[in-house]
């Protein structure tokens, strides 16, 4: 084993996470990870963007369509505070994404020195994980627990700080295997009572969302609705994950939603949510449920436990992977 400046440490880490794009505006305060990227262009390409807030929602697209972490590179100060719109996208939507940020040396910290910022503090609001690298040996582990915790539970973006010194330091460790997203299933006593309260549904609705999603499970939650009839509404920037012309689709649970569909909500006896969190859009402000009981026996499904009684209590919570539950 050789010794790695923790800029080859950063490049390194992240190949072997698999990941093959990171996206990025290049700044002074990362050059060695720069250096690093040039060195591995063929396994890892690099896109320059023109603003750290493109990269950001380049990066937000990426853990979208391919449901592993988006990568972001970005500079101190500015680049930061610019790329700020997309992470709070990515915490919002759910969608897995590793920013990495530029930081002061330690040997200048709280000093208030050129472009300084404690990027714990100011991202701990918006982002599932905020850190900081102090160590060059201990990159390996921060990159493969970022990618871990941006994928797994609910997903989300996480934001590392890089100082300077560090990345020119030298260590000899090795690189972490890669990381996969923690899978949560089902108990057979939760899928028995939620058939249970189907078969005596007179008004039942089904309603999906949030992240987490892939093909097979949708799928599978077509085979669901060709089988049962059950009506199949998508919840807020989640039109894609059931065929909008299938018989059973029942339309967008989002902003300006048709009269009908709301009223339909409001109506059911039994409500299925999978993925979705229930934000302020897909319940038009709150209020096709009823907080924190609503009328409609509520089957709440969220891979992520801390989601599950955040602001409805359902008739059946249910931890559970969309695809493992559907």
């Amino acid at each position: 084993m050789s010794a790695r400046t923790g800029g080859e440490l950063i490049v390194a880490s992240l190949v072997a996470q698999r990941a093959t794009l990171a996206f990025g505006v290049p700044g002074e305060s990362y050059l060695p990870v720069l250096d690093a990227l040039h060195d591995t262009a063929d396994s890892l390409r690099f896109i320059v963007c023109r603003h750290e807030g493109g990269a950001a929602y380049m990066a937000e697209a990426y853990g979208k369509l391919t449901g592993r972490p988006g990568v972001a590179l970005v500079t101190r100060g500015p680049g930061a505070s610019n790329a700020a719109v997309g992470i709070h996208t990515a915490m919002q939507d759910s969608t897995p994404l590793v920013m990495l940020v530029g930081q002061v040396g330690s040997d200048f910290v709280d000093r208030e020195a050129f472009q300084e910022i404690d990027y714990r503090r100011m991202y701990a609001p918006v982002a599932k994980w905020a850190a900081q690298i102090d160590r060059a040996d201990r990159i390996p582990e921060y990159i493969a627990h970022a990618f871990a915790t941006a994928m797994s539970g609910r997903p989300g973006p996480v934001v590392l700080a890089l100082p300077e010194d560090m990345l020119t330091a030298r260590a000899e460790v090795s690189d972490a295997p890669r990381a996969v997203a923690v899978s949560a299933s089902p108990a057979a006593e939760d899928i028995a009572a939620v058939r249970d309260l189907l078969v005596r549904a007179e008004r039942p609705l089904v309603i999906v969302g949030g992240s987490r999603w892939d093909a097979r499970a949708c799928a599978r939650l077509q085979a669901w609705a060709d089988a049962s009839g059950l009506p199949v509404a998508c919840a807020f920037r989640r039109q894609d994950l059931f065929d909008n012309r299938h018989a059973c689709y029942a339309g967008d649970v989002g902003i300006g939603i048709r009269p009908g569909l709301a009223q339909r909500i409001r109506d059911a006896d039994v409500l299925v949510v999978i993925g979705e969190r229930l934000g302020e859009m897909t319940t038009s402000g709150y209020s096709l449920l009823d907080v924190p009981r609503p009328r409609q026996a509520l089957v709440h499904v969220h891979p992520g436990a801390e989601e599950l009684g955040r602001v409805y209590h359902g008739a059946r919570i249910v931890c559970a992977t969309p695809g493992a539950f559907v």
